[in-house]
């Protein structure tokens, strides 16, 4: 049940990157996109457990540390996600710039920098243990990549990379529900011994 949730989820965090990625790219920023960025995050949590759980013999103690790594810096990055799409975006620029002079500015970078790190130690994990397919393996690049940006002006460049991020975030929730899927088959086969 778990595999079927984490994998549920990843790929609701992969749209809730994407689509709004998508309609960024003709609209630029919107209430209801940033809304959606601002709460994709929360939902990633449960993918990264699962990707963590079907590769943690093979992946070691490096995936261990990866992970770990990776959930802590998903736990700052979305609230800082949470706090430049749904609180930030709604206040007048001079406000907002004012706010991001002080500490909060080292917080939002911190935090984006915690999880850049992360994503990039568990999508070479991934890449290691050799259990989820390469290419959306390439998590290593492709997450860290909006953390960076989320503070760059909306373009049709930022707006490729939430794309190919929440791409690969349901290209990997699919292989889980596959892994997920064949570990079951196995497990439930009678022993031939």
């Amino acid at each position: 049940m778990l595999t079927r949730l984490g994998a549920w989820c990843g790929v609701l965090t992969g749209l809730a990157i994407a689509v709004p990625g998508l309609i960024e790219a003709f609209t630029g920023e919107t209430a209801p996109t940033s809304f959606v960025l601002g709460l994709s995050p929360a939902f990633a949590v449960p993918l990264l457990t699962v990707l963590h759980l079907q590769q943690a013999t093979a992946a070691g103690t490096f995936g261990a540390v990866a992970y770990t790594v990776n959930a802590v810096g998903l736990g700052l990055f979305g609230g800082a996600a949470f706090t430049l799409n749904l609180a930030l975006f709604s206040l007048d620029d001079a406000v907002a710039g004012n706010l991001l002079r002080g500490p909060t500015r080292v917080a939002l970078l911190g935090s984006a920098l915690v999880f850049a790190t992360g994503a990039v130690l568990f999508g070479a994990s991934l890449l290691r243990a050799g259990i989820h397919p390469r290419i959306p393996a390439a998590y290593l690049v492709a997450l860290p990549a909006p953390a960076l940006a989320a503070r760059l002006p909306d373009t049709p460049l930022t707006s490729i990379v939430h794309v190919v991020a929440g791409g690969a975030l349901v290209w990997l929730a699919r292989s889980v529900s596959a892994t997920g899927a064949s570990a079951d088959v196995t497990a439930a086969r009678p022993s031939t011994r």
